[in-house]
């Protein structure tokens, strides 16, 4: 079966469209490459905190709010969008928001240490809420039986995205360098490239991709409901009890992988002493393993089961994390980073296509609203209980990252639970 071929899309739904779809990965993955994991995270420890025991704790902090702040908001976003068929229209919106938000951080710097913490939290708001949207196009696009496929492709694109901004940043960072232009200069810098190439790579999705949905009568009683909508959904264990559980599964292995994506740097440079290049090099090499594993790890998916494909990760995952732990030359890390990377694109790519071969056809954006409350949750409980650890224990990252293996084991335990046939049976049903 060819690459990016047609039978794995639904009837009436074009390339260009999954280009664009796919596309919107590539670009918003910068935001999460250079500003969250790679430059500007270790930069706010090291520049803006100043290295303070409670550094890594506020920048977890802050992410935390931001995600809180999704939670609290993505079914009413969902059900709105469901509404009024306006997921593309709400996707706009969150774009212009992070990529503005992402160029204020030209101003960050120390002394800005409140001002940067809003803009943190604002532009990772409007980041996640366009995560949430996006993802919400897939089950339009893909077939079923092709959803690990066409998700794997967003996921592949996307860690490329990644690997041109980082790319790109980290040239302009070594030419700074090499002019001892110290890093109060060149990271707002990054800052602007970021939210640039972001602006304009998104572009083809809002020129290709199709808002399929039709807008629905009872609009303010949708809107009326929504949370009651998501309470209803959890409530209905025995309906759609394998969602359920699989999207327990997600909130705690989630949780692991939202605090490594956080603090990877942080971890590079505090735990492993690397430099600013060092771990721009790493995180590139990383977003490479990680766009193999998204890519391979969809074909895989679809042809050993969802679960399975899964599980596999999650294993690999708590291998990374015993081996970073214990590292104690450089050697180690690179393996454990890129152990990270493979298992990263793989898990993240096929959680979403989970959701989609689970969710009701009628409910989709509630439903990945309620994945986006999952993950978000996560992204609190991981990065947060990080971030809880060095400040506990004066810095101790070693500590912390090991704290991360027990959230990935009990996702592997809850995921055996999970029984894709009957889930996709009762969606179907309902």
């Amino acid at each position: 079966m060819a690459l990016f071929s047609q039978d794995a899309l639904n009837p009436g739904v074009r390339k260009r469209e999954v280009f664009g779809w796919a596309m919107y990965d590539f670009a918003n993955s910068g935001y999460t490459t250079v500003v969250i994991t790679a430059v500007f995270a270790a930069y706010f420890v090291g520049g803006i905190a100043g290295k303070a025991e409670w550094a890594t704790f506020a920048w977890t902090a802050a992410l935390s709010v931001s995600y809180a702040l999704i939670m609290l908001t993505a079914p009413l976003v969902g059900a709105w969008a469901d509404a009024h068929a306006a997921k593309k229209r709400l996707l706009a919106i969150s774009t212009v928001g992070c990529v503005a938000c992402t160029a204020l951080l030209w101003f960050a710097g120390p002394g800005t240490l409140a001002f940067t913490l809003l803009l943190v939290v604002v532009s990772n708001y409007f980041f996640g809420s366009g995560e949430n949207l996006i993802a919400a196009f897939l089950p339009e696009l893909a077939d079923s039986e092709a959803m690990g496929r066409v998700s794997g492709w967003g996921w592949s694109v996307g860690y490329l995205g990644g690997l041109l901004s980082l790319g790109i940043c980290l040239a302009y960072i070594t030419w700074a360098q090499a002019q001892a232009i110290p890093s109060t200069r060149f990271v707002p810098v990054s800052m602007l490239i970021t939210a640039a190439l972001f602006a304009i790579v998104s572009l083809p999705t809002f020129l290709f991709l199709r808002e399929r949905a039709t807008p629905q009568a009872d609009k303010a009683g949708i809107m009326a409901a929504a949370w009651g909508r998501v309470l209803q959904t959890m409530r209905e264990a025995q309906r759609y009890r394998d969602l359920r559980r699989f999207l327990v599964c997600v909130v705690f292995y989630q949780a692991g992988i939202q605090a490594v994506i956080a603090l990877a740097a942080i971890y590079a440079q505090e735990a492993m002493k690397f430099t600013t290049q060092q771990t721009i090099v790493l995180i590139l090499v990383v977003n490479v393993t990680a766009a193999v594993g998204a890519f391979v790890f969809g074909y895989v998916q679809d042809a050993i089961g969802h679960v399975r494909a899964v599980s596999l990760t999650l294993v690999g995952w708590i291998a990374m994390v015993l081996i970073a732990g214990m590292a104690q030359g450089v050697g180690a890390f690179w393996v454990a980073a890129n152990i990270a990377g493979l298992c990263m694109g793989a898990s993240q790519a096929a959680g979403r296509a989970i959701v989609g071969v689970l969710s009701p056809p009628s409910r989709l954006g509630e439903f990945f609203g309620l994945w986006g409350l999952a993950v978000k949750l996560a992204s609190i409980l991981g990065p947060l209980s990080y971030g809880l650890m060095t400040w506990v224990f004066a810095g101790d990252h070693r500590t912390a990252i090991m704290v991360l293996g027990v959230y990935f084991a009990i996702g592997l335990a809850i995921l055996r639970g999970v029984d894709m046939r009957r889930g996709r049976q009762a969606a179907q049903e309902a």
